[in-house]
């Protein structure tokens, strides 16, 4: 699934190829894309608009039109937005046709030779997951993100005091805390067993029940791991890939996640592969030592 760090390479390397441009064009293939919404009300309420900016919240990139318009996108787990590919690739759920960048738009868009041509984008997703949601208003879309996510890891406000008060009292295993939304914006499962193994932490370990140094180095190493994934323009596993086709890089430098069987780079022990919240968890149970059982007094 696309992550914080690989919406964000999306974003960075599509914000230029998109902003200033109007939509001339969208064709919803997939109904399930646009639910609630029907194809053609959510493409008469878009088309004619100006994309003012390309942004991204949690693992959501958000296109804002003019006059206070808005889609908020999620790629779920096969999601990918690709730029003028050739040819069209399978699995192709939406269309959309830009047209040239309008003169004098300011520093965003690309008011070169080639933005002054139109770009033909593709949403593709073999899974189909991924939707597109339509907010007609700043207040509507605030409502929206407010009641699906938290705070994310790179925002300044997420200081270890704010990270310590979420945990209080959860007895939930770390590692399902830290893929909780609504707590944690854009944490996935690649990004929790990463922090999780750069903090020492094993993902059984309750959440509320970290000492206050834990917690300390737990959001250092979140951001670490964030930060390293951005740097390497996202992990390409399965189906991920820039606008341009290419795969991302960071699967490569993974510690721990999908390295079941083979040795801890710090200690030597054999990573190993169990199930937390759900999801497939590695750890070096050495470095990140198993939580001991609490024993319940009569």
């Amino acid at each position: 699934m696309p992550e914080l760090p690989e919406v964000e390479t999306i974003r960075r390397q599509l914000a230029p190829l998109v902003e200033g441009r109007k939509l001339k064009r969208i064709e919803i293939l997939d109904p399930r894309w646009s639910r609630p919404l029907a194809p053609k009300e959510l493409a008469e309420a878009l088309l004619g608009r100006r994309i003012e900016r390309l942004s991204r919240r949690g693992k959501y990139l958000l296109w804002s039109f003019s006059e206070d318009v808005h889609v908020a996108q999620h790629l779920r787990m096969t999601g990918a937005v690709l730029c003028e590919p050739a040819p069209e690739p399978p699995h192709t759920r939406v269309r959309m046709e830009l047209g040239p960048v309008a003169a004098g738009r300011g520093v965003r868009g690309d008011r070169s030779a080639a933005g002054r041509r139109k770009r033909h984008l593709v949403i593709v997703d073999p899974r189909r997951f991924g939707t597109g949601e339509l907010l007609l208003s700043s207040e509507a879309l605030e409502a929206f993100f407010a009641a699906r996510l938290g705070l994310e890891p790179l925002d300044e406000r997420f200081t270890v005091e704010h990270l310590r008060g979420l945990a209080r009292g959860r007895a939930a295993p770390i590692k399902a805390f830290l893929l909780d939304q609504r707590k944690i914006a854009g944490v996935g499962n690649i990004y929790a067993d990463e922090a999780l193994f750069r903090a020492g932490i094993h993902p059984l370990r309750p959440a509320g029940r970290l000492s206050a140094e834990q917690y300390a180095r737990l959001r250092e190493t979140t951001i670490d791991a964030l930060q390293a994934g951005i740097d390497a323009r996202g992990a390409t596993i399965d189906d991920f890939r820039h606008v341009d086709g290419v795969r991302g890089s960071f699967q490569d430098q993974f510690l721990v996640h999908r390295r079941a069987g083979e040795p801890c780079g710090k200690c030597g022990t054999t990573i190993v592969k169990m199930v937390v919240a759900g999801r497939g968890t590695y750890v070096c149970e050495s470095c990140q030592p198993r939580p001991r059982r609490r024993v319940r007094r009569r």
